[in-house]
């Protein structure tokens, strides 16, 4: 008998990658080489995009080209723009998003394309595309026209811009900017795996990206953000009131969302970072209440199950503080994700082979039809 596939291809090898890597024992994440607790604070999400798209951290020039490619592809098509007010409404945002997503393709002039140089240019696109359809989703529902992007600003500032309606302090931009460094990849989850999957059958560039959004949805992946934030926002009282919350959920068997990871065995590189930005935006903000609570979750939780805190923990209070509507955050997530799904498309159509995984049967093969009426 054949040896059973370990559950959820735990520990199986799916593809081979050059664009992110992580060790799970030492609690390391690294992009094209690049340690994330070297490079976090250090570079814009925009150099971000070239190191995991294109290979290499830019050059200015590098860099100044691919920041006007990011402003000119950044307009949607009218199909899209036809389609916002039908998908508001109707569902979750996620769900919108999803469908807007796939919507992208039939204005884009490079959909029929199927070069690794036109795939390039659609993933271009999508970095940019993704953070305007957030915004304009959220204007169209709560009935205000999205404002102008600032050319001044990046793809974290402008985006903070066109969400709240309001110039963000250079700080808070600094910060949302650091947060999509962080999200941009993380080497074969869930989505990102998605996403190759639909590639490696040559499927085109938004057919994949359209999968995976669907994969990031689910509470267990990308959603888990959302569910920290309302997890947080349902605790009355002070931070005594943490402790009972997470003795209670834990009693009853329930899973304390934003805590452990399928591979880090310590402390996921990016909850360090993301920590300190809750704590700094908590100071800049006056409101230290989901920061102190999470800090008393953390401990709680590390003290009861040994659990450490993912990257969804303290993206909440993050997220929060910079004025993101909960129910967007997963859609953030995406916005940050986009730059590592396309990257994979791209590579995964470089040197393709289908992606046809084997499953371990469990019914019988001994059943033999009878006729209906002796069923």
């Amino acid at each position: 008998m054949a040896e059973k596939s370990p559950r959820g291809l735990a520990d199986v090898v799916a593809a081979s990658t050059s664009i992110s890597d992580i060790d799970g024992r030492e609690g390391r994440l690294w992009y094209r080489g690049y340690d994330i607790h070297d490079i976090a604070g250090r570079i814009s999400f925009e150099e971000c995009v070239h190191l995991l798209q294109r290979g290499t951290l830019p050059t200015q020039a590098e860099l100044d080209g691919l920041t006007a490619e990011l402003a000119d592809g950044r307009r949607y098509g009218s199909v899209s723009a036809t389609l916002l007010p039908y998908v508001v409404g109707s569902g979750t945002p996620m769900e919108a998003l999803r469908t807007l997503v796939s919507s992208l393709a039939i204005d884009d002039p490079d959909a029929e394309d199927a070069s690794i140089d036109a795939d390039r240019r659609k993933a271009t696109r999508l970095v940019a595309q993704l953070p305007v359809l957030v915004a304009s989703y959220e204007a169209q529902r709560s009935g205000r026209e999205v404002p102008d992007a600032d050319p001044e600003l990046g793809i974290a500032g402008n985006f903070l811009l066109q969400i709240t309606g309001e110039r963000p302090a250079p700080r808070a931009a600094e910060i949302f900017d650091e947060c999509l460094v962080l999200h941009a990849d993380h080497t074969m989850n869930a989505s990102t795996f998605t996403a190759r999957v639909i590639a490696a059958t040559l499927s085109d560039m938004h057919s994949a990206i359209t999968g995976a959004m669907g994969a990031l949805r689910g509470p267990l992946h990308g959603g888990a953000n959302e569910a920290v934030m309302k997890t947080l926002t349902s605790i009355d009282g002070d931070e005594n009131a943490v402790d009972q919350f997470v003795r209670d959920e834990l009693g009853a068997g329930r899973k304390i969302m934003g805590f452990g990871h399928r591979v880090y065995k310590t402390e996921d590189p990016r909850a360090t970072h993301l920590r300190k930005m809750s704590e700094e935006l908590a100071d800049l903000t006056g409101n230290r209440r989901y920061y102190e609570f999470s800090r008393r979750m953390e401990q709680t939780v590390l003290d009861e199950k040994g659990l450490f805190p993912n990257v969804d923990f303290f993206a909440a209070s993050v997220y929060h503080a910079l004025g993101i509507p909960t129910d967007l955050f997963t859609p953030v997530f995406a916005i940050s994700r986009m730059s590592g799904w396309t990257a994979h498309v791209i590579e995964q159509h470089e040197d393709n082979r289908l992606i046809r995984p084997d499953s371990d049967y469990t019914g019988p093969h001994d059943q033999q039809w009878v006729e209906i009426s002796k069923r």
